[in-house]
């Protein structure tokens, strides 16, 4: 029985991904990014109302809960929470989860392989824009892959206190990231487009990776505001030195529209996952991800 029910679900993936691929991504991201930029008052508020309630959001946690005070629906979509609405985890030295979402995957990363979903990985060179030197502080260390419903809260923070070194925008697809797609997409995270965010932390090298989707081809950085759109057609990386950036555990390092994932990735022997990261749950922003290794 659970035979056939696995060979449902593949066959039912496949039949939602399949239509993506000669889909122009790109063409319809921008009509997305014009839709929820229109500023008209009253065609604004009824955005605001419908997705709220088509989406379950949760106003109550904004730290403005009037429609009105939002120029469009990317305004509110990406909205402030209140101040105490995701305390950090009261250990300092706790790292913790950089968004709202569910765990997609968490783990170990084989040599320089990640897993995305069963019978599907992809590598660390081809995640990180191709440059080896890159890849190596990561090589059989740790990685978290974790999604963001359009329901979730859209900013993306800082899991450990850290400085910028570089900045890689690599272009590419925009393949949806829902889980049905993710089962059955190859490779689907390392062709999507994203922005990279290399930072130098107390354990060492961590890489703080945004991937785009469909209808979710702008992102911002805190340091650089919108990295994309223009998506442009090559790897565009961005150098920065001494203390040029530096940002606290649980600070805001950039955010998405609509729906997304972030990917973390952590060099060899250097955290611990907290028991409760497994797939399929969901995690908080502030909460408990990781602790480090005492040995380390």
């Amino acid at each position: 029985m659970s035979s056939n029910l696995s060979l449902v679900r593949r066959a039912t993936d496949l039949a939602l991904s399949l239509p993506l691929y000669p889909l122009p991504h790109h063409a319809l991201s921008r009509l997305m990014h014009a839709f929820m930029r229109i500023r008209n008052p009253a065609i604004r508020t009824a955005q605001m109302r419908f997705l709220t309630r088509l989406y379950g959001i949760d106003v109550s946690e904004a730290q403005d809960a009037d429609f009105a005070s939002y120029d469009h629906f990317n305004a509110f979509f990406t909205r402030a929470l209140k101040a105490d609405a995701r305390p950090l985890d009261p250990d300092p030295d706790n790292l913790v989860s950089p968004v709202d979402g569910a765990v997609s995957q968490a783990g170990r990363i084989q040599g320089e392989s990640i897993f995305q979903a069963k019978g599907h990985e992809y590598s660390l060179l081809e995640l990180l824009g191709g440059e080896a030197e890159r890849t190596t502080p990561f090589f059989d260390g740790d990685f978290v892959t974790l999604y963001l419903s359009p329901r979730d809260y859209h900013r993306v923070h800082m899991p450990i206190s850290g400085t910028l070194r570089q900045m890689i925008h690599v272009p590419g697809r925009l393949f949806s990231v829902a889980p049905h797609t993710v089962r059955s997409v190859p490779r689907l995270f390392a062709r999507n487009e994203r922005v990279i965010a290399l930072f130098d932390t107390e354990i060492g090298p961590v890489a703080h990776i945004l991937v785009g989707a469909i209808f979710v081809s702008s992102m911002d950085t805190v340091w650089a505001g919108t990295v994309t759109p223009p998506s442009g057609s090559y790897i565009n990386v961005t150098h920065y030195h001494g203390d040029d950036v530096v940002l606290e555990r649980g600070a805001e390092m950039g955010r998405f529209n609509m729906g997304s994932t972030t990917i973390t990735l952590f060099p060899k022997g250097a955290i611990e996952f907290a028991p409760e990261i497994v797939p399929g749950a969901k995690v908080r922003m502030g909460q408990r991800l990781a602790s480090p290794l005492a040995d380390r």
